[in-house]
């Protein structure tokens, strides 16, 4: 396993323009609860976690539109917001703009932070689909692009296919109990200056059940959640996504910052 340096900072770089965020984001996928996810978004805005993720097939675009009414009451200044596109509209430049529009309508926004590829359409090949979505970016539709699910040979061949924009994020699924992405995938991004936003970060609860993260969070005084998505932002460009849509949660997952686990017990968590 390659050893990555310490990250220490809150906020987590994207793309390469001076946008930082917070170390981690709030996922809307699932929600069953809009009211109380939406008290709990606010919430976590105060709380300094402001970067918020959706897609167009979350609750078949409700959850876009939460996140709508989420800006309207706090402001678009307050949230950097990341969606995605389903691969059945990556066939055509047009298709791919008309997904676009679909979406920033639902957001109320002229313009998104950052849209990403949602998986790969693998009847296409990676440098075509690319380059249609690119267009979103070609046509101020948003700041920035990235993917989601990609493979290292996925991301070399869409970054040789485009033109002006870059793929400033891959969106994978990634905890303290599946380390894949530490392989190989976190140390191509580091060096392309690619993000990984990590979905799926706490294993919906399964990371509370594993005896070395227990015992490292009975050291720090932590609950394991925050043991675990600590462990996900002392990697450099790696920003734990979990889903918490009540203000409970939400609160126990914003205690993930502010500190970070030493070397000896990011080894033991290494070591799972």
């Amino acid at each position: 396993m390659v050893k990555f340096p310490l990250d220490t900072s809150d906020r987590k770089e994207i793309g390469r323009r001076g946008d930082r965020v917070s170390a981690i984001g709030l996922g809307t996928y699932g929600i069953s609860d809009y009211a109380e996810a939406m008290r709990a978004a606010e919430r976590a805005l105060e709380l300094g976690v402001d970067n918020v993720d959706t897609a167009q097939v979350y609750d078949s675009g409700r959850a876009e539109r939460f996140v709508g009414e989420l800006i309207k009451r706090v402001g678009k200044d307050r949230v950097f917001v990341t969606t995605k596109i389903w691969p059945n509209r990556l066939t055509s430049r047009e298709e791919v703009l008309r997904a676009g529009r679909e979406s920033l309508n639902r957001l109320g926004l002229s313009t998104v932070d950052l849209i990403l590829i949602h998986w790969p359409n693998r009847d296409m090949r990676i440098a075509d689909q690319v380059r249609n979505f690119e267009s979103l970016y070609l046509e101020g539709l948003t700041r920035y692009i990235g993917v989601s699910n990609f493979t290292v040979e996925d991301l070399r061949e869409g970054m040789e296919a485009l033109r002006k924009a870059e793929i400033v994020v891959d969106q994978v699924r990634y905890s303290v109990l599946r380390k894949e992405p530490e392989r190989e995938l976190l140390d191509f991004a580091l060096r392309n200056g690619i993000t990984l936003q990590a979905y799926t970060p706490i294993e919906k609860g399964g990371v509370s059940g594993n005896p070395v993260i227990s015992e490292v969070s009975k050291k720090y005084g932590k609950t394991p959640v925050q043991v675990a998505l600590n462990y996900l932002i002392c990697r450099p460009r790696v920003i734990p996504i979990p889903k918490a849509e009540r203000v409970k949660h939400v609160e126990e997952v914003a205690g993930a910052m502010g500190w970070r686990l030493r070397e000896e017990d990011l080894s033991k968590l290494e070591g799972i």
